[in-house]
């Protein structure tokens, strides 16, 4: 039996597993892994080193053209982030840019120009996108929405764990400061705030295990498959 292709549409709170999950999924299902929070981050990277001012929307409004985006598969098969023709996967994981991601990420001019590249890469379907308004306002239609959640200390110990991974040693207490106040903006925000689509199905990931999240994600994504058949 031929199992038509899906958009699968993960969203939820930073730190929840999301970008881990999903590329597992994807790798899984064979399909492609879209990271739109590295896409943002991106964003976030050129407007720090051009100083771009985030109060002033005719400078960003002027950069965002200057802005190329683009995916390639690394040598361990995960999937780095290119700006501008340089690979920035390194960079745009370092707490200056954590700092600042969610309030690039709340511009208009922003989420417009992002969401207009995550639909174009979703047009032929067999997709992993993770964010915070995939399932809301990227793909409404997506066959498969999950919404992630965690505990807020959980969260802040894996976050940390994954910048001393990196070689990055930061405060526990400044990452789940970090933490908060990125709940705070996301959930608030006017542009595409985070929000868990109605038809969306929860998972807390604060007592599972990475292998349990993909399967369960896995597992529900075949359910959709079959469905279509």
């Amino acid at each position: 039996m031929q199992l038509r292709k899906i958009v699968i549409a993960i969203d939820g709170y930073s730190a929840c597993g999301k970008s881990t999950t999903a590329k597992e999924v994807a790798r899984i299902l064979g399909y492609r892994y879209i990271d739109s929070g590295a896409m943002y981050r991106a964003v976030t990277l050129y407007f720090l080193d051009h100083h771009i001012a985030l109060t002033n929307p005719k400078e960003v409004a002027r950069a965002l053209p200057m802005i190329n985006l683009s995916f390639k598969v690394n040598a361990k098969g995960g999937t780095d982030t290119f700006l501008n023709g340089l690979s920035v996967e390194q960079e745009i994981r370092e707490m200056r840019v954590s700092d600042q991601v969610s309030q690039v990420s709340a511009i208009k001019e922003v989420r417009e120009a992002m969401v207009a590249q995550q639909r174009k890469l979703g047009k032929e379907k067999g997709i992993v996108m993770d964010g915070r308004d995939i399932g809301t306002v990227v793909f409404p239609q997506a066959e498969l929405k999950v919404f992630m959640l965690a505990d807020m200390m959980v969260r802040a110990y894996r976050r940390q764990q994954e910048l001393l991974a990196k070689d990055v040693l930061v405060n526990l207490n400044e990452v789940l400061e970090n933490i908060r106040k990125r709940d705070e903006i996301d959930t608030s925000r006017t542009e595409s705030p985070l929000r868990k689509a109605e038809d969306a199905i929860v998972i807390d990931t604060t007592h599972i295990t990475v292998n349990e999240q993909v399967d369960e994600v896995i597992r529900l994504a075949i359910t959709h498959m079959v469905k279509q058949a």
